[in-house]
């Protein structure tokens, strides 16, 4: 088979790349090692910049989430009994959507299914070639199989644990990594939300957020220890824990019912440089993580699609390759601001093991002040809805 562009993963940041690529004529191929409906159970975040929605709507894939996602002009912060607001329409003019990462793919999914895109599922040992050269080729096998692409470029869009990074000689890759000393102890519930934006509560007992899916299905989180396990926690248990760490006038009206899923996520930062070898580019989590504090997690990947997507419609267009020259160069400068506003934001919201009665009035006090400076909530609400591009 051959392709211009072939693209490892077929989470969302590929099938965006695949889409859009689409768009401008550029053929490609995704590859995806587990199945659709696989992909489509993962339960991840849903906050979206207004990048990623413009993105969307350039891709053809926006209409379900204009008509189902929940604009959102602001979020709350609390410790203690104490909350406050930071409004984002008044500082940036921008909203966020709330629209989960699911639908996101979903919508992805019809859409290249429409266009008659390839994808193979099932794909197993994924090897990367010649990436360093003119001419790289991807070899893989689909039960057991043998088959190979032949393309232009290669996009690495297959998450911390795929190929991609790991073909980057290890003497070439720079790695910084951060690894959180808790984590977060998630459920799904089929509730109303406790509050109609979300809810970020720093309390003595542990970091606490309370999120939404849609207007019946409420994700909440709590700070865990990091060895935690899910069958640690009955339902009733995590219902009055999040009670504990939230004020108490929301948590009088919060709603609750059974989960419908129950997961610990650890939180880490991690960067790798750079993000492109040749004729291979990193993508997403191939690339980095941040902790979800700030919900950057699927966005950051978009803004690394938006850079490779325009590099290579620059080239195939009108031949230039200064788009993917410079494509890590662009990438990891909005990377490490990402990483910067997710460390802060964790860092004020958090309890951390090792604090002293000093860092813990550091703590406070910084609430304190970004509930009272205009300048400071301004700065939060910028970093929020998404830097630009």
């Amino acid at each position: 088979m051959k392709t211009q562009v072939a693209i490892i993963g077929g989470g969302p940041s590929g099938l965006l790349l695949s889409q859009l690529l689409y768009t401008r004529g550029i053929e490609s191929v995704v590859l995806e090692r587990k199945t659709k409906d696989y992909v489509l159970s993962r339960i991840r975040a849903g906050v979206l910049e207004q990048g990623l929605v413009g993105l969307l709507e350039e891709a053809g894939c926006a209409d379900r989430l204009h008509r189902e996602g929940l604009p959102h002009d602001g979020t709350l912060i609390s410790y203690g009994d104490e909350m406050f607001r930071i409004d984002f329409t008044q500082h940036t003019g921008t909203p966020v959507v709330v629209y989960g990462q699911t639908e996101v793919t979903r919508d992805l999914y019809a859409a290249r299914e429409e266009a008659g895109g390839v994808i193979e599922f099932n794909v197993e040992d994924v090897a990367i070639h010649g990436a360093d050269g003119d001419t790289p080729y991807v070899t893989y096998t689909v039960d057991g199989e043998a088959r190979r692409i032949d393309c232009d470029f290669v996009a690495g869009c297959d998450g911390f644990h795929g190929v991609s990074r790991k073909t980057i000689p290890a003497d070439v890759r720079t790695e910084y990594e951060k690894v959180y000393p808790f984590g977060w102890l998630g459920i799904l519930s089929e509730t109303p939300p406790v509050n109609h934006e979300l809810i970020y509560a720093n309390s003595e007992r542990g970091f606490a957020l309370c999120s939404m899916r849609n207007p019946n299905l409420s994700r909440y989180y709590i700070q865990c220890r990091a060895d935690d396990s899910p069958d640690n926690w009955s339902d009733e248990a995590f219902w009055e824990e999040l009670k504990r760490r939230i004020p108490a006038d929301q948590a009088a009206k919060l709603v609750t019912g059974p989960s419908i899923e129950k997961s610990i996520a650890p939180l880490r930062s991690f960067v790798t440089e750079p993000m492109r070898w040749g004729r291979l580019f990193l993508c997403g989590d191939a690339a980095h993580i941040v902790p979800p504090t700030g919900a950057k997690g699927l966005n950051l990947a978009a803004s690394d699609v938006h850079y490779l997507y325009n590099g290579l419609r620059e080239f195939y267009e009108t031949g230039s390759s200064e788009g993917i020259d410079r494509y890590s160069e662009r990438a990891l400068a909005r990377v490490w601001k990402a990483e910067r506003f997710s460390w802060w934001f964790s860092s004020v919201t958090h309890q951390y093991p090792d604090q002293s009665p000093f860092d813990l009035k550091m703590q406070r006090a910084e609430l304190e002040f970004l509930r009272a400076n205009e300048a400071a909530q301004k700065a939060l609400a910028e970093n929020y809805v998404g830097l630009p591009y």
